[in-house]
Protein backbone atom coordinates (compact mmCIF):
# COMPACT_ATOMS: atom_id res chain seq x y z
CA UNK A 1 0.00 0.00 0.00
CA UNK A 2 1.45 3.42 -1.22
CA UNK A 3 0.98 6.66 1.01
CA UNK A 4 0.50 9.22 -2.20
CA UNK A 5 -0.07 12.49 -0.97
CA UNK A 6 -0.69 15.99 -2.11
CA UNK A 7 2.77 17.33 -3.56
CA UNK A 8 4.36 20.18 -1.73
CA UNK A 9 4.91 22.20 -5.25
CA UNK A 10 3.34 21.82 -8.58
CA UNK A 11 4.90 22.63 -12.05
CA UNK A 12 2.83 24.55 -14.92
CA UNK A 13 3.62 23.94 -18.39
CA UNK A 14 5.67 25.43 -20.14
CA UNK A 15 7.61 24.73 -16.78
CA UNK A 16 9.17 20.79 -16.62
CA UNK A 17 8.34 18.33 -13.91
CA UNK A 18 9.38 15.10 -15.98
CA UNK A 19 11.28 12.02 -15.67
CA UNK A 20 13.73 10.94 -18.65
CA UNK A 21 14.96 7.80 -19.44
CA UNK A 22 18.72 7.52 -20.60
CA UNK A 23 20.77 5.23 -21.52
CA UNK A 24 24.56 5.94 -19.66
CA UNK A 25 27.20 3.93 -19.34
CA UNK A 26 25.44 1.13 -21.23
CA UNK A 27 22.56 0.72 -19.04
CA UNK A 28 19.17 2.30 -18.53
CA UNK A 29 18.96 4.88 -15.92
CA UNK A 30 16.59 7.73 -14.95
CA UNK A 31 16.78 11.43 -14.34
CA UNK A 32 14.51 13.80 -12.95
CA UNK A 33 13.70 17.21 -14.24
CA UNK A 34 11.85 20.25 -12.82
CA UNK A 35 12.12 23.75 -13.59
CA UNK A 36 9.87 26.57 -13.67
CA UNK A 37 11.97 28.09 -16.15
CA UNK A 38 12.94 25.57 -18.47
CA UNK A 39 15.66 28.41 -19.82
CA UNK A 40 17.12 28.84 -16.44
CA UNK A 41 20.53 27.59 -15.29
CA UNK A 42 20.83 23.88 -15.17
CA UNK A 43 21.73 22.04 -11.47
CA UNK A 44 22.50 18.29 -11.16
CA UNK A 45 22.68 16.70 -7.79
CA UNK A 46 23.99 13.70 -6.99
CA UNK A 47 22.77 11.32 -4.44
CA UNK A 48 24.75 9.56 -1.64
CA UNK A 49 24.68 5.99 -0.60
CA UNK A 50 25.48 4.60 -3.14
CA UNK A 51 22.08 3.17 -2.80
CA UNK A 52 20.00 6.10 -1.02
CA UNK A 53 18.50 8.06 -4.04
CA UNK A 54 17.45 10.84 -2.01
CA UNK A 55 17.48 13.26 -3.45
CA UNK A 56 16.60 11.65 -6.39
CA UNK A 57 13.42 10.48 -8.58
CA UNK A 58 11.28 9.77 -5.76
CA UNK A 59 11.71 13.43 -5.22
CA UNK A 60 8.99 14.89 -7.46
CA UNK A 61 7.00 17.77 -6.27
CA UNK A 62 8.55 17.06 -2.49
CA UNK A 63 10.15 20.42 -0.91
CA UNK A 64 12.57 18.72 1.87
CA UNK A 65 14.73 16.48 0.20
CA UNK A 66 16.95 15.35 3.41
CA UNK A 67 19.94 18.03 2.24
CA UNK A 68 17.91 20.74 0.82
CA UNK A 69 14.68 21.94 0.36
CA UNK A 70 13.18 22.55 -3.12
CA UNK A 71 10.52 23.79 -3.63
CA UNK A 72 12.15 27.85 -4.48
CA UNK A 73 14.94 25.80 -6.42
CA UNK A 74 12.92 24.70 -9.60
CA UNK A 75 11.75 28.46 -9.83
CA UNK A 76 15.66 30.02 -9.96
CA UNK A 77 16.96 26.37 -11.46
CA UNK A 78 16.62 23.75 -13.87
CA UNK A 79 16.86 21.20 -11.08
CA UNK A 80 18.02 17.81 -11.97
CA UNK A 81 17.81 14.64 -9.58
CA UNK A 82 19.70 11.13 -10.91
CA UNK A 83 18.63 7.46 -9.94
CA UNK A 84 22.41 6.34 -10.28
CA UNK A 85 23.25 2.56 -11.89
CA UNK A 86 22.12 0.02 -9.40
CA UNK A 87 19.90 2.71 -7.21
CA UNK A 88 16.09 2.94 -7.04
CA UNK A 89 14.09 3.21 -10.50
CA UNK A 90 17.96 2.95 -12.10
CA UNK A 91 18.19 -0.80 -10.62
CA UNK A 92 18.37 -3.67 -13.03
CA UNK A 93 19.14 -7.49 -12.05
CA UNK A 94 21.42 -6.99 -15.38
CA UNK A 95 23.66 -4.65 -14.30
CA UNK A 96 26.68 -6.54 -13.98
CA UNK A 97 28.18 -6.16 -10.56
CA UNK A 98 32.03 -5.53 -11.49
CA UNK A 99 30.44 -2.17 -13.58
CA UNK A 100 29.70 -0.91 -9.77
CA UNK A 101 33.39 1.06 -9.70
CA UNK A 102 34.15 4.42 -8.56
CA UNK A 103 35.75 5.10 -11.91
CA UNK A 104 31.69 3.94 -13.73
CA UNK A 105 29.94 6.31 -11.57
CA UNK A 106 32.35 9.08 -12.50
CA UNK A 107 31.90 8.42 -16.26
CA UNK A 108 28.30 7.74 -15.83
CA UNK A 109 27.90 11.53 -14.35
CA UNK A 110 29.87 12.93 -17.09
CA UNK A 111 26.99 11.38 -19.74
CA UNK A 112 24.35 13.18 -17.25
CA UNK A 113 26.52 16.09 -17.61
CA UNK A 114 26.87 16.34 -21.03
CA UNK A 115 23.26 15.23 -21.73
CA UNK A 116 22.38 18.10 -19.91
CA UNK A 117 24.43 20.64 -21.72
CA UNK A 118 23.00 19.15 -25.02
CA UNK A 119 19.37 19.11 -23.73
CA UNK A 120 19.38 22.81 -22.68
CA UNK A 121 21.77 24.08 -24.77
CA UNK A 122 24.39 24.99 -22.10
CA UNK A 123 28.02 25.21 -22.00
CA UNK A 124 28.41 24.62 -18.43
CA UNK A 125 26.08 23.44 -15.74
CA UNK A 126 26.24 23.79 -11.66
CA UNK A 127 26.93 20.83 -9.96
CA UNK A 128 25.79 19.58 -6.57
CA UNK A 129 26.82 16.38 -4.35
CA UNK A 130 25.90 14.69 -0.87
CA UNK A 131 27.69 12.10 1.05
CA UNK A 132 29.02 9.37 -1.49
CA UNK A 133 27.85 11.52 -3.99
CA UNK A 134 30.51 14.04 -2.64
CA UNK A 135 33.21 11.55 -4.26
CA UNK A 136 31.39 11.70 -7.73
CA UNK A 137 31.29 15.28 -7.69
CA UNK A 138 34.44 16.63 -6.42
CA UNK A 139 36.11 14.12 -9.07
CA UNK A 140 34.23 15.51 -11.52
CA UNK A 141 34.82 19.36 -10.61
CA UNK A 142 38.36 18.79 -10.29
CA UNK A 143 38.47 16.76 -13.42
CA UNK A 144 36.69 18.23 -15.96
CA UNK A 145 35.92 22.09 -14.24
CA UNK A 146 35.57 23.09 -18.03
CA UNK A 147 31.55 21.60 -17.81
CA UNK A 148 30.89 23.13 -14.85
CA UNK A 149 30.22 26.53 -13.46
CA UNK A 150 30.25 25.61 -9.89
CA UNK A 151 30.02 23.07 -7.26
CA UNK A 152 28.59 22.60 -3.37
CA UNK A 153 29.69 19.75 -1.68
CA UNK A 154 27.43 18.69 1.33
CA UNK A 155 29.17 16.30 3.97
CA UNK A 156 31.80 16.75 1.53
CA UNK A 157 34.21 13.41 1.95
CA UNK A 158 37.97 13.86 0.83
CA UNK A 159 39.45 10.68 1.95
CA UNK A 160 37.48 7.77 2.89
CA UNK A 161 40.38 5.83 4.19
CA UNK A 162 41.35 8.83 7.05
CA UNK A 163 37.12 9.49 8.24
CA UNK A 164 37.09 5.97 8.86
CA UNK A 165 40.14 6.10 11.11
CA UNK A 166 38.64 8.96 12.86
CA UNK A 167 35.23 7.61 13.04
CA UNK A 168 36.63 4.54 14.55
CA UNK A 169 38.16 6.29 17.30
CA UNK A 170 34.62 7.65 18.41
CA UNK A 171 33.18 4.76 17.85
CA UNK A 172 35.06 3.17 20.52
CA UNK A 173 34.94 6.24 22.79
CA UNK A 174 31.07 6.04 22.46
CA UNK A 175 31.01 2.38 23.07
CA UNK A 176 33.14 2.70 25.83
CA UNK A 177 30.90 5.63 27.47
CA UNK A 178 27.70 3.33 27.12
CA UNK A 179 29.14 0.42 28.76
CA UNK A 180 28.34 -1.49 25.20
CA UNK A 181 30.59 -4.36 25.56
CA UNK A 182 29.68 -5.89 22.19
CA UNK A 183 30.47 -2.94 20.27
CA UNK A 184 33.96 -2.43 22.34
CA UNK A 185 34.80 -6.23 21.64
CA UNK A 186 33.64 -6.35 17.77
CA UNK A 187 35.62 -3.41 17.20
CA UNK A 188 39.04 -4.41 19.09
CA UNK A 189 38.54 -7.32 17.17
CA UNK A 190 38.05 -5.50 13.99
CA UNK A 191 40.90 -3.39 14.26
CA UNK A 192 41.99 0.43 12.96
CA UNK A 193 41.40 0.80 9.54
CA UNK A 194 42.10 1.16 6.75
CA UNK A 195 40.29 -2.32 6.03
CA UNK A 196 41.91 -4.06 3.31
CA UNK A 197 40.28 -7.14 3.63
CA UNK A 198 36.88 -6.43 1.89
CA UNK A 199 33.25 -5.54 2.30
CA UNK A 200 32.80 -7.72 4.63
CA UNK A 201 35.35 -6.20 7.76
CA UNK A 202 34.62 -3.11 6.34
CA UNK A 203 30.78 -3.67 7.40
CA UNK A 204 31.97 -4.01 10.99
CA UNK A 205 32.19 -0.23 11.41
CA UNK A 206 29.28 0.88 9.49
CA UNK A 207 27.26 -1.33 11.45
CA UNK A 208 28.10 0.00 14.70
CA UNK A 209 27.88 3.49 12.97
CA UNK A 210 24.13 2.56 12.17
CA UNK A 211 23.58 1.23 15.35
CA UNK A 212 24.90 4.56 17.13
CA UNK A 213 23.21 6.59 14.82
CA UNK A 214 25.68 8.57 13.19
CA UNK A 215 23.69 9.92 10.36
CA UNK A 216 21.59 11.58 12.57
CA UNK A 217 20.91 13.87 15.38
CA UNK A 218 18.09 14.45 17.52
CA UNK A 219 16.83 18.16 18.15
CA UNK A 220 14.03 16.92 19.97
CA UNK A 221 11.61 18.32 17.61
CA UNK A 222 9.26 17.55 14.63
CA UNK A 223 11.58 18.39 12.42
CA UNK A 224 15.03 17.22 12.79
CA UNK A 225 15.98 14.24 10.43
CA UNK A 226 15.49 10.64 10.96
CA UNK A 227 15.61 7.28 8.50
CA UNK A 228 11.53 7.62 8.45
CA UNK A 229 12.13 11.43 6.95
CA UNK A 230 13.66 9.42 3.89
CA UNK A 231 11.65 6.64 4.29
CA UNK A 232 8.47 8.55 3.93
CA UNK A 233 9.89 10.22 0.61
CA UNK A 234 10.16 6.95 -0.87
CA UNK A 235 6.31 6.09 0.43
CA UNK A 236 4.81 9.29 -0.60
CA UNK A 237 6.60 9.44 -4.45
CA UNK A 238 3.92 9.07 -7.59
CA UNK A 239 6.87 7.49 -9.10
CA UNK A 240 8.68 5.17 -6.49
CA UNK A 241 6.84 1.10 -5.83
CA UNK A 242 7.89 -1.05 -3.12
CA UNK A 243 10.01 -2.93 -5.79
CA UNK A 244 11.76 0.57 -6.09
CA UNK A 245 12.47 1.22 -2.41
CA UNK A 246 13.36 -2.81 -1.94
CA UNK A 247 15.78 -2.01 -4.84
CA UNK A 248 17.37 0.56 -3.40
CA UNK A 249 17.62 -0.60 0.25
CA UNK A 250 18.59 -4.61 -0.14
CA UNK A 251 19.48 -5.00 -3.84
CA UNK A 252 21.27 -2.24 -4.49
CA UNK A 253 22.91 -2.28 -1.59
CA UNK A 254 24.41 -5.85 -2.19
CA UNK A 255 25.14 -4.69 -5.52
CA UNK A 256 27.05 -1.57 -4.98
CA UNK A 257 28.97 -2.91 -1.87
CA UNK A 258 31.76 -5.56 -3.09
CA UNK A 259 35.39 -5.86 -2.34
CA UNK A 260 36.93 -4.34 -5.25
CA UNK A 261 34.40 -1.25 -4.38
CA UNK A 262 35.61 -1.11 -1.14
CA UNK A 263 38.49 -1.09 -2.31
CA UNK A 264 38.09 1.72 -5.03
CA UNK A 265 36.70 4.00 -1.69
CA UNK A 266 40.12 3.21 0.43
CA UNK A 267 42.37 4.48 -2.65
CA UNK A 268 41.15 8.01 -3.36
CA UNK A 269 42.70 10.89 -1.60
CA UNK A 270 41.43 14.60 -2.69
CA UNK A 271 44.35 15.93 -0.72
CA UNK A 272 46.35 14.83 -3.28
CA UNK A 273 44.07 14.12 -6.41
CA UNK A 274 42.45 17.54 -6.32
CA UNK A 275 44.50 20.29 -3.87
CA UNK A 276 43.26 23.12 -6.78
CA UNK A 277 39.67 23.77 -8.19
CA UNK A 278 39.36 26.44 -11.00
CA UNK A 279 35.63 26.78 -10.13
CA UNK A 280 33.74 28.61 -7.14
CA UNK A 281 33.28 25.79 -4.46
CA UNK A 282 30.90 25.49 -1.73
CA UNK A 283 30.40 23.17 1.33
CA UNK A 284 28.17 22.88 3.89
CA UNK A 285 28.66 20.53 6.87
CA UNK A 286 26.76 19.41 9.69
CA UNK A 287 28.00 20.94 12.97
CA UNK A 288 26.47 17.67 14.74
CA UNK A 289 28.55 15.54 12.02
CA UNK A 290 29.77 12.21 13.16
CA UNK A 291 29.77 10.47 10.03
CA UNK A 292 31.79 12.34 7.65
CA UNK A 293 33.94 13.62 10.41
CA UNK A 294 34.10 17.90 10.12
CA UNK A 295 38.15 17.36 10.77
CA UNK A 296 38.83 16.61 7.35
CA UNK A 297 37.04 18.90 5.45
CA UNK A 298 37.82 21.73 7.18
CA UNK A 299 41.50 20.72 6.51
CA UNK A 300 40.63 20.26 3.16
CA UNK A 301 39.29 23.90 2.63
CA UNK A 302 42.08 25.74 4.67
CA UNK A 303 44.31 23.96 2.11
CA UNK A 304 42.53 24.01 -1.09
CA UNK A 305 43.71 26.10 -3.96
CA UNK A 306 40.65 27.80 -5.30
CA UNK A 307 40.88 31.49 -7.01
CA UNK A 308 37.01 31.74 -7.87
CA UNK A 309 36.16 31.38 -4.61
CA UNK A 310 35.63 29.06 -1.73
CA UNK A 311 32.84 28.66 1.42
CA UNK A 312 32.57 26.35 4.50
CA UNK A 313 29.28 26.38 6.05
CA UNK A 314 27.87 24.67 8.93
CA UNK A 315 24.17 23.94 9.76
CA UNK A 316 23.80 23.94 13.26
CA UNK A 317 20.74 21.60 13.58
CA UNK A 318 22.34 18.57 11.36
CA UNK A 319 24.61 15.61 11.44
CA UNK A 320 24.63 13.43 8.24
CA UNK A 321 20.93 14.09 7.16
CA UNK A 322 19.64 17.37 7.64
CA UNK A 323 17.02 19.36 9.58
CA UNK A 324 14.43 20.19 8.41
CA UNK A 325 15.56 24.32 8.95
CA UNK A 326 18.34 23.38 8.02
CA UNK A 327 17.52 22.29 4.89
CA UNK A 328 15.40 25.34 3.94
CA UNK A 329 18.35 27.68 4.60
CA UNK A 330 20.61 25.08 2.10
CA UNK A 331 18.25 26.11 -0.15
CA UNK A 332 18.70 29.90 -0.02
CA UNK A 333 22.76 29.08 0.59
CA UNK A 334 22.42 27.20 -3.05
CA UNK A 335 20.30 30.25 -4.43
CA UNK A 336 22.74 32.60 -3.37
CA UNK A 337 25.96 30.73 -4.42
CA UNK A 338 24.75 29.36 -7.70
CA UNK A 339 23.47 33.00 -9.05
CA UNK A 340 26.34 34.22 -7.69
CA UNK A 341 28.24 31.56 -9.52
CA UNK A 342 26.48 32.08 -12.97
CA UNK A 343 27.38 35.76 -12.96
CA UNK A 344 31.19 34.94 -12.74
CA UNK A 345 30.80 32.13 -14.76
Amino acid sequence: MKLFSKPDFTIASPGISAIERLTVGGIPQQILIQSVHPSNPVLLFIHGGPSMPVPGVCSRGRDYALVTNTKELVQHFTLVFWDQRGTGTSYSKHIPQETMRLEQFVQDALEVTDYLRQRFGKDKIHLAAHSWGTVIGLTLASRYSERYCSYTGFSQITNWAENDKLSYQWLLQKASKTGNSKALRELKELGEPPYTEGAKQWSVIRKWQFKFNTMFYNNNDKKSATFFSAFQIFLKSPDFTWRNIYNSLVRGFALAYTDKFVEDLNSFDFFTSAPALRIPVMFIHGSKEKHIMPELVIRYVEQLDAPQGKRLLWSPLSSHVFHYDDARENEQRLIEFVNHAEVIA
